[in-house]
């Protein structure tokens, strides 16, 4: 279900889209045209955001009806008729484009997810997203990685610790013992947050496992040194491969023994899905 945030996010779309109107539909069709549109697939994908096309519609005028024929996470082919979109045709104009905009490129985050994961089959690995997303999308974004079948990591930096090289290097600058400090971190956030540590060097992690961790990243290793990484956390935290990961590298990475995955090309790079709005005017619904 869309969140509060999310309905909130589509109505400031709305509002960029047309902060006066849409001049063009307003002056050239009549108010009360009927239209109907036909939302098709025009390559193959996995559906993400459905509920996003109903709400987009229902903040424009609750008399257009929207009829989806699929569900999130589930395969479509190239020619698919997804969803059917009929009403006031001036408010059905109105809502193309923005539709659009979201269901596309949850669609391609979701079909390129299921790529990821696909590429992982048999293995116990697990695809998680990041927190490279685009400002203000990170709940549809994120919708879109489940939908694929992909995994979230940590929302925002509220929500886990995660320390990462350049906090590293302050605590380095500082004097600061990695291991006294990740000791005193679970006093200071309480056993409901988990402990995140990034690493690039073996020799790294016996400190990072006396600190009593929860997850260990192991960023840009050679597939030499996950395997070695693995083996030396021996089950006592969580193992994550991060860095430069494609799908012509991912099954590699995932027969090292990670337990997950995070990519950041999930989101930060996706293409968007080619989806058509083909729309007739004045015609009665089917």
């Amino acid at each position: 279900m869309l969140n509060a945030e999310m309905k909130e996010v589509i109505a400031r779309a709305l509002h960029e889209d047309a902060p006066y109107g849409d001049i063009t539909s307003e002056n050239l069709i009549p108010p009360d045209v009927h239209a109907v549109a036909q939302l098709h697939a025009r390559e193959a994908g996995v559906m993400s955001g459905v509920e996003v096309i109903v709400e987009v519609f229902a903040q424009i005028d609750t008399e257009i009806s929207v009829q989806v024929n699929i569900a999130d996470g589930q395969v479509f082919n190239a020619g698919e008729l997804l969803a059917t979109i009929s009403g006031n045709a001036q408010g059905v104009l109105r809502g193309e484009r923005i539709a659009l905009n979201f269901v596309q490129r949850m669609c391609g985050i979701a079909t390129l997810t299921s790529q990821y994961v696909a590429a992982v089959a048999g293995t116990k690995a697990k695809i998680l997203d990041t927190r490279k997303t685009t400002p203000c999308l990170r709940l549809f974004e994120r919708a879109a990685v489940i939908a694929g079948g992909g995994h979230n990591h940590r929302f925002s930096l509220s929500d886990a610790v995660l320390i990462k090289d350049n906090h590293l290097a302050v605590l380095a600058h500082e004097g600061k013992n990695l291991t006294t400090e990740l000791l005193e971190l679970h006093k200071k956030v309480g056993p409901g947050i988990k402990i995140e540590v990034e690493v690039d060097h073996l020799d790294q992690i016996s400190e990072v496992l006396i600190g009593n961790v929860d997850i260990i990243m192991l960023d840009n290793f050679t597939l030499e040194d996950l395997c070695k990484g693995v083996a030396l956390v021996d089950g006592q935290a969580v193992v994550e491969a991060s860095g430069g990961v494609t799908l012509s590298t991912i099954s590699d990475i995932a027969r090292t023994g990670v337990d997950v995955i995070s990519v950041g090309a999930l989101t930060h790079s996706v293409r968007a899905l080619d989806l058509g709005f083909d729309m007739e005017i004045g015609v009665k619904d089917p």
